[in-house]
This record gives structure tokens, C-alpha cells and sequence, in this order.
């Protein structure tokens, strides 16, 4: 007990780090986000003509983005969120660098009402990592 007192910063920081890994890992499992990896996203692609949403910045989309993405800011999604209306029934693969910024756009659509909206895990490094093809 003396140590956790005299080490409580340690403590607060390990236990706070434990938190954040519970959160990163559970966290769209709690929220209902339906995450695809590079080969799910593939098969919703190309079977069943899934609309790729990115929500990256316009200079990192230049760097590389999917094939026939469709472009639209994390920031903005709520302004044009109704340019995707009529794929609300649709699967909607939303993109990032990473995988983050498209989990709060999947969880954005879902709270609009679209059924099949997925999040690629690991985003754009993902995708490249797997050797899949990106256009400039």
C-alpha cells in the first residue's frame, strides 16, 4: 500500500493506459461500428457494389486514395451526408489513414439511419500493407 501511495502518478498512468487499450479495442464493439478488414472490404466492393466513402483530408487523398472513392472530409460529412442518401440501403466502406477518423464517420451514418455501414480497419496503411491497388 505504501508504494501505491508514493508512486500514484505511475499507478494513474497505468491504469489510465489500460483504460485507453480497453477503449481502442472494445470501443466500436460498445458503439455497434461494423469494422471490415482489406479482404471483407474487397468482397463488399465487388460483390455487392459497395460505396467507398473518404474522410480524409483533400492532400491526403492525392497521396492515394481507393478506386472510384467518393471524397468527403471527415469535417464535412454532416453538411453533405446527404449526398449519400441514396445509399442509405446500401454497404458504405468508409476510409481514413488509420481506421479512427472512419470510425466516427460509420458511427455518423449508422446514427443516420444506414444500415450497412462499415469501417476499414487500419485505413489506408491497411489497404497499402496489403499490396491493393490505389489511384492518384
Amino acid at each position: 500500500m505504501q508504494y501505491l501511495e508514493s508512486n500514484y502518478i505511475m499507478v494513474i498512468v497505468f491504469v489510465g493506459s489500460g483504460l485507453m487499450l480497453l477503449w481502442s479495442y472494445f470501443g466500436s464493439k460498445i458503439q455497434g461500428i461494423k469494422e471490415v478488414g482489406t479482404v471483407e472490404a474487397l468482397q463488399l466492393i465487388n460483390h455487392k457494389d459497395a460505396v467507398i466513402v473518404d474522410v480524409r483530408e483533400q492532400n491526403e487523398y492525392e497521396t492515394g486514395h481507393l478506386l472510384n472513392s467518393k471524397l468527403i472530409p471527415l469535417g464535412a460529412l454532416k453538411g453533405r451526408i446527404d449526398e449519400l442518401e441514396q445509399y442509405r440501403e446500401h454497404p458504405v466502406v468508409v476510409v481514413c489513414a488509420s481506421g479512427n477518423r472512419s470510425r466516427i464517420a460509420a458511427a455518423q451514418l449508422k446514427n443516420r439511419n444506414f444500415t450497412q455501414a462499415y469501417s476499414l480497419l487500419g485505413g489506408v496503411v491497411a489497404w497499402r500493407k496489403a499490396d491493393l491497388p490505389l489511384e492518384k
